[in-house]
């Protein structure tokens, strides 16, 4: 049986546009100088900005601080569950 993650607390702080920290943070899916892209306890993250750069990555506790002229931060939309009928009917 897989053991159940707790609930990790999801928090960001943005400082001056150019210095993001955040918690909860479960996986780096990529990164580069333009977009960071993140799966955090709340969902997908997108980091958009320039000279983007990874300064912290704590896997114990899901914090992770980007250095960069920040653009945008962008949650994916969560898919609903269930087939074509259940979305369509509710």
């Amino acid at each position: 049986m897989a053991e159940v993650q707790p609930f990790q607390e999801h928090n960001l702080t943005l400082r001056q546009r150019n210095k993001l920290t955040m918690t909860g943070v479960t996986e780096i899916l990529s990164f580069d100088d333009s977009a960071v892209v993140l799966q955090t306890a709340l969902g997908q993250l997108t980091v958009h900005g320039q000279q983007l750069q990874l300064k912290t990555l704590s896997v114990e506790n899901g914090q992770v601080d980007v250095d960069g002229q920040v653009h945008a931060l962008v949650y994916e939309a969560t898919a609903k569950s269930g087939g074509f009928w259940h979305r369509l009917l509710g």
